[in-house]
């Protein structure tokens, strides 16, 4: 009993070991399958990313190269070479291989497009408004090979300047002038420069841009005024104050001192004669600010030269004021949204620091088509709180005198108010209205002749 019993569990164990070994190579062989499983997985995927990206790279250089009638000329090579083997026919196979010869002529002409460096200059980037620009292209072939000959576009604002590049040899170079004439008021950008290949059929077409970009401030026209310390400008404000006070520049006269005077004020030689307390006393020094507003909303205006107009008296007096080293703020509307028309309120202001970004900030007055009128951007720069002793309100034709009136309560009561009704077609004058002079100009040495006989008429 116990030898047959020994080698049943013999028997038995040897069984069971079996199961084990053969359990653990199943195990190992489906983990095996699980990774290639996945690595294959992961491969597919790549693949098909990478076939992604290369068909959108090529739809997009197709796009970019192959012109209208490349595209036509593509689709008869295609169906005819395509109909042609599958039903023999031979007009079609002709058609189709006289296509695609014509392809294939036209790709030699595409290359050398970036063995080109071209500089662009200008010799001048700012600009008064009807005036042109003049600049040089510099092409030079960099390349160890001949380029073909080719052309260089040139953006010009919304316009299009294209030059011819002849045939040139490695390291050789031609300069073109450039010209741009009769610019309107604005900011305009002239580049990047790019050079164009194509085929003499126009099937093809390939572009390489560089990256130099000219900014050009056209500024707008203005003429000479008369300085604010004559004419009506100072007619308006008036004699200099004569309030007396302690402490100021403008000394004024010695009086005995009073209960409360500072003592840095004590003036020692009239002292020591009189024997008691005199002090300084001065009159009071006010700086007077000026204020130009200018309505920018399209309903203002009958024209866009209406609009130009008001610009260039705008920035007259606005160049004027720097000149005389007055205090001036420079206000415009503000674009605002539609959905929150009514309920924002945005000005804008011109650097008025110097005479050059004043003119640049001019030159990117648009007219507005959602923006406040003129009596709202009057209330906000009322609402500013600097002290404003004189403010020039510049507006179009289609603004009536009731809403000038409107405007001008907006400033304080002792501000006054001048403004500048811009109409071509009317003649230069000037009428007062209660609280409000206005002025009436066609051109703009109109305004400088009123500014100037204003205080005398």
């Amino acid at each position: 009993m116990s030898l047959t019993e020994s080698r049943l569990t013999r028997t038995s164990a040897s069984t069971g070991t079996g199961g084990r070994t053969h359990a653990t190579a199943t195990s190992v062989t489906a983990s095996r399958r699980g990774r290639t499983l996945v690595r294959t997985a992961v491969w597919t995927t790549q693949a098909l990313r990478s076939a992604g990206a290369a068909i959108s790279a090529a739809a997009t250089w197709a796009a970019r190269t192959v012109r209208p009638a490349g595209v036509l000329v593509v689709l008869t090579a295609s169906i005819g070479l395509g109909l042609g083997i599958a039903f023999g026919w031979v007009e079609w196979m002709v058609a189709g291989a006289v296509s695609a010869l014509l392809l294939a002529a036209s790709v030699p002409f595409l290359f050398g497009a970036r063995s080109y460096d071209v500089d662009l200059s200008l010799a001048h980037e700012r600009v008064v408004a009807g005036d042109g620009v003049t600049g040089e292209i510099i092409v030079r072939n960099h390349g160890h090979r001949t380029a073909l000959p080719g052309r260089i576009d040139i953006p010009v604002g919304a316009g299009l300047v294209e030059f011819g590049v002849p045939l040139l040899r490695p390291g050789h170079t031609v300069a073109q002038p450039l010209e741009i004439p009769g610019l309107r008021r604005g900011i305009v950008s002239v580049g990047p420069a790019t050079t164009v290949r194509s085929d003499p059929i126009g099937l093809l077409r390939r572009e390489h841009a560089f990256e130099d970009i000219h900014e050009v401030y056209v500024h707008p026209r203005t003429t000479t005024l008369p300085s604010t310390s004559a004419g009506l400008i100072r007619d308006l404000e008036g004699s200099p104050t004569r309030r007396l006070v302690d402490s100021d520049m403008s000394f004024h006269a010695i009086r005995e001192y009073t209960p409360g005077d500072s003592r840095r004020q004590i003036h020692w030689k009239s002292t020591a004669k009189t024997g008691r307390l005199m002090v300084r006393q001065y009159e009071e020094s006010r700086r007077s600010r000026m204020a130009v507003v200018l309505g920018v909303a399209e309903n203002e205006y009958a024209d866009a030269d209406e609009f130009e107009l008001a610009v260039g008296c705008a920035a007259s007096l606005g160049m004027r004021a720097v000149r005389d080293a007055r205090d001036v703020s420079i206000v415009t509307g503000s674009e605002i949204p539609r959905v929150v028309r009514g309920r924002l309120r945005a000005i804008r202001h011109i650097p008025s620091g110097s005479v050059r970004p004043m003119l640049d900030g001019f030159s990117g007055v648009t007219q507005l088509e959602s923006t406040m009128g003129v009596r709202d951007v009057c209330r906000l720069t009322a609402e500013s709180g600097d002290r404003i002793s004189i403010a020039f309100v510049v507006v179009g034709s289609r603004v009536p005198l009731v809403r000038l009136q409107q405007a001008a309560l907006a400033f304080p009561v002792d501000t006054a108010v001048l403004a500048v009704i811009c109409d071509e077609r009317a003649h230069p004058r000037m009428q007062p209205l209660s609280g409000l002079t206005v002025l009436t100009v066609g051109t703009l040495d109109d305004l400088s002749g009123l500014l100037l006989r204003g205080a005398t008429s």
